[in-house]
């Protein structure tokens, strides 16, 4: 059970992008320092919409202080970071959220989000705000925008002749990286492989070596991250149009002036906007970079990845811990 804890953190939800570009930032004194701590590398994209975006509109009354690459806190400690109040922001994602609240593993299951549009609808809708106000009331934790990380296929050292993944049977005894929580390692589980638990720090070293046979992330990342170069293929199965929040201090929140609520909410908005639309276009131009450096991509059998990790779903403890009625809910809201 989570104790209450005083920490308070920031922003709301996600606004109009057209207001947020447009915002003016107040001409307050910068008498306050906004920490970021992430994962991701400084040219990773939600890294960039943040320095570039969120940055200079919040620049009139806070210094932005991003740590990149797992340097401020580990992969995992920051939202406990936030809420102790040693730490400003971080992009967290529902896999971190659902350690402590099991019921965000919903957002982190296998193809139930369907497209980075979904997650504005989702994230948007009143049937979130039950979620956010528990993270809110129990971890001092604001959650302000949602940020499209990008749809996450499977990647392998194996060459398409050693291993040709068609359906989650051909991943059996496949050691796939996957981040230490539950909620990951249930869904690297339900793909088919035997998930192996690993910091994101270390994945490259892993791969190089052959510790583990692969890796799962969004083509941005394979990119930003080099993993073509110890890689040979890619199958394309989509398995989790994948997101972050960011996730503000409530108690810094609630220190600010009205206005400056107002603006780092509409920074964080736009920061979101900025970079899912980067994200996207990227997802659409990089697949023949990366083919060039070797590695071949192709599409597997998607309605049978998809009927299986559903089925490996439905009557587990993970979905017993879902609101009741609200996959219905994300799913009225798709296409």
């Amino acid at each position: 059970m989570i104790m209450k804890l005083t920490r308070r953190a920031a922003l709301g939800s996600i606004a109009a992008a057209g207001l947020a570009f447009g915002a003016a930032a107040p001409s307050f004194a910068a008498d306050m320092t906004f920490t970021l701590a992430t994962s991701g590398s400084e040219t990773d994209q939600r890294s960039v919409a943040m320095a570039s975006v969120f940055a200079p509109m919040v620049a009139g009354f806070a210094d932005y202080q991003p740590g990149y690459n797992g340097t401020l806190f580990a992969q995992g400690t920051e939202l406990e970071a936030i809420a102790r109040g040693n730490l400003t922001m971080s992009i967290a994602s529902a896999q971190e959220l659902a350690q402590f609240f099991p019921e965000f593993s919903i957002f982190a299951t296998g193809y139930v989000h369907q497209d980075a549009a979904h997650q504005v609808r989702v994230f948007n809708d009143p049937l979130m705000d039950p979620f956010k106000q528990k993270v809110e009331d129990e971890l001092g934790v604001k959650l302000l925008s949602v940020m499209y990380l990008g749809r996450r296929h499977v990647n392998l050292r194996q060459t398409r002749e050693e291993l040709d993944v068609q359906t989650p049977a051909d991943l059996a005894g496949v050691n796939l990286r996957m981040p230490g929580t539950d909620a990951w390692q249930f869904l690297g589980a339900a793909l088919g492989a035997s998930p192996t638990p690993l910091a994101f720090s270390e994945v490259y070293t892993s791969l190089s070596t052959g510790a583990v046979d692969g890796q799962d992330n969004p083509l941005p990342t394979v990119v930003d991250q080099k993993f073509y170069e110890v890689t040979k293929q890619i199958a394309l199965t989509s398995h989790l149009v994948d997101l972050n929040y960011i996730a503000f201090s409530l108690e810094t929140w609630n220190s600010l002036t009205a206005d400056q609520q107002l603006t780092v909410q509409r920074a964080a908005d736009a920061a979101a906007a900025y970079g899912r639309l980067k994200q996207l276009d990227k997802e659409n131009n990089l697949a023949d970079f990366i083919r060039s450096q070797g590695v071949e991509i192709y599409t597997p059998d998607l309605a049978a990845f998809r009927e299986h990790v559903q089925g490996q779903y439905a009557g587990s403890e993970v979905a017993a811990s879902w609101p009741e009625g609200v996959l219905d809910r994300i799913n009225a809201l798709g296409n």
